[in-house]
């Protein structure tokens, strides 16, 4: 274990093997730092934080503060990090709102600098969030996700996995997963995240179906209900019957196409 001089960790933190703390950095009695963990000069980490294996802190990343609620009342509430994390310099993540909540960072993620997370925001793993994102209170965001530069999503909006936001992109309604979405047009579908499709290991014949489950949804006049039972109706297990359920189960509303699409080679 390497704890720089002025560092301060308070008793009753917990600290595991082989973690190095760097200047300045600040842990609260009762936060637990996993195995491996490198904390920045000047980060901080309050009580109530549990950081998985392997996480990284940069410098002045602040972790476990209250959450910015007119209605918090000093609850027991936290933030739960998974392993292998990267918290890159001023990233923000609140603690959860209501009484034995949490705010939740899946395993392999990836938050470039002065990235924040409300109360009760949760990512699922290998999500990576670019310089400036904003997520606002429970938001929900799934694996593989990648947001870009200063983009901007309202409290309790999901964002389905492998989707991709631009940067600067406004988001107030529900983005399905696998699509992509403009950033210069709110909440604006641009058509499906191909290349993320590819990388994810997708076949070509999953990847037509979603071709498929996109222009129903997007392209064919129908409103989502029925996009929705034509999809569940006309398309394999798999894929496609996931963008369906997503849709199915929105309660904000679902982000519409914008302007041109990008689906063709799918």
């Amino acid at each position: 274990m390497n704890i720089h001089p002025t560092a301060v960790v308070e008793a009753g933190a917990t600290l595991g093997a082989d973690v190095s703390v760097g200047a300045g950095a600040f842990i609260e009695a009762g936060a637990q730092v996993g195995d491996g963990c490198v904390i920045g000069p000047h980060a901080v980490i309050f009580k109530h934080v549990t950081l998985g294996p392997r996480c990284r802190v940069h410098a002045n990343a602040v972790l476990g503060d209250l959450p910015q609620d007119l209605g918090f009342r000093d609850a027991a509430t936290f933030v739960r990090i998974g392993a292998d994390c990267v918290l890159r310099e001023g990233v923000t993540i609140h603690r959860g709102t209501k009484p034995d909540t949490a705010t939740v960072v899946g395993d392999h993620c990836f938050l470039m600098a002065n990235s924040h997370l409300a109360h009760n925001v949760r990512l699922g793993s290998r999500v990576i969030l670019a310089n400036g994102v904003l997520l606002a209170g429970y938001v929900e965001v799934g694996d593989n996700v990648f947001c870009g530069g200063n983009a901007a999503v309202h409290q309790f909006v999901r964002i389905g996995r492998l989707a991709m936001l631009q940067g600067l992109a406004g988001i107030s309604q529900d983005v399905p997963p696998f699509c992509t979405m403009h950033g210069t047009t709110m909440n604006g579908v641009a058509g499906l995240n191909i290349v993320g499709l590819r990388r994810a290991g997708l076949t070509p014949e999953q990847r037509l179906e979603l071709k498929r489950a996109f222009k129903l949804l997007y392209r064919t006049g129908l409103n989502y209900r029925d996009a929705v039972t034509r999809i569940r109706a006309d398309l394999p297990p798999g894929p496609a019957q996931e963008l369906a359920d997503f849709v199915a189960a929105s309660k904000r509303g679902i982000a519409g196409v914008s302007g041109t699409t990008d689906e063709a080679g799918a």
